[in-house]
């Protein structure tokens, strides 16, 4: 089979690029590089989001799926600097050739590796391949945005419509699945800021699984595998995360078996009727 790789990454600001970028003095200290840029931001933009090529990488979660195994892990060590992760990720496409899969990956995700893979000089060969090396890669590479190669399940399903996007939180939990859980994005910055990037990674890590718990729906509903085959699926999955004492992953389990409840006795959680 063509092993199956989902990601997501987790990023906070580049505080040091916003330095380069704006020509801010070294001696202005890094929570006021922020909070000057929060309001530069807002006033050029209306809103805080830096612009892509200003993230740092600081986790990136990954579940493999191939004939041997399925293994979900996090690029790298705690001590890993950015550059580390990325060579990581694009070495594993490199040595894989897998099936990328996405939630919001194309928007974000592959612009934020290859913006940062451009500055820190990591090479990507096989990733890059437009069917220069393989002719295969003329007609279907991880490039295109219509191609399969890299399957970006959230512009997929809302048929490339920006306006028809839906968030991973809400398509996970009405699928069944336990949805987002620890520190959340919008609290990335602060818990790695305070030493919690173990948080981090294992929030990350519990993302890459429900993008690939959605992915493997998508599969069934385009029938690429039949009932049976979606739940010997699912049954990987569980026993895969069951065998970790890893805390985060009991939350996952838990929170599945709950939304699992819920799917079984529908009335449940439903707005009293007036």
């Amino acid at each position: 089979m063509t092993p199956i790789l989902a990601f997501d990454i987790e990023t906070v600001p580049d505080v040091d690029g916003i330095r380069r970028v704006h020509d801010v003095p070294s001696q202005v200290g890094d929570e006021d590089v922020l909070a000057w840029y929060r309001n530069y931001r807002r006033a050029a933009t209306g809103g805080e989001f830096p612009p892509l090529y200003l993230h740092r990488v600081v986790a990136v979660g990954c579940v493999l799926r191939d004939s041997a195994a399925l293994t979900v892990w996090s690029l790298g060590e705690l001590s890993d600097p950015e550059p580390e992760l990325i060579r990581r990720f694009f070495d594993g496409i490199e040595r894989y050739t897998p099936q990328l899969v996405s939630w919001n990956g194309g928007a974000f995700d592959l612009p934020v590796l290859q913006y940062r893979a451009l500055m820190h000089g990591v090479g990507a060969a096989r990733y890059w391949d437009w069917g220069d090396d393989d002719r295969d890669f003329r007609f279907n590479n991880y490039l295109a945005r219509f191609h399969t190669r890299h399957l970006d399940l959230m512009d997929v399903l809302a048929m490339y419509q920006p306006r028809a996007y839906a968030g991973l939180d809400a398509m996970a939990r009405l699928a069944g699945f336990p949805g987002k859980l620890g520190v959340g994005g919008s609290a990335v910055a602060a818990s790695v800021a305070s030493g919690r990037l173990a948080d981090v990674r294992n929030y990350c890590e519990c993302d890459v699984m429900n993008t690939y718990l959605l992915y493997l729906r998508f599969r069934l509903m385009r029938g690429e595998m039949d009932a049976a085959e979606y739940a010997r699926e699912l049954a990987v999955v569980r026993e895969r995360i069951a065998g970790s004492n890893a805390p985060h992953w009991r939350t996952f389990l838990d929170a599945w078996d709950r939304a699992g409840d819920r799917e079984e006795r529908p009335g449940v959680g439903a707005c009293p009727a007036a």
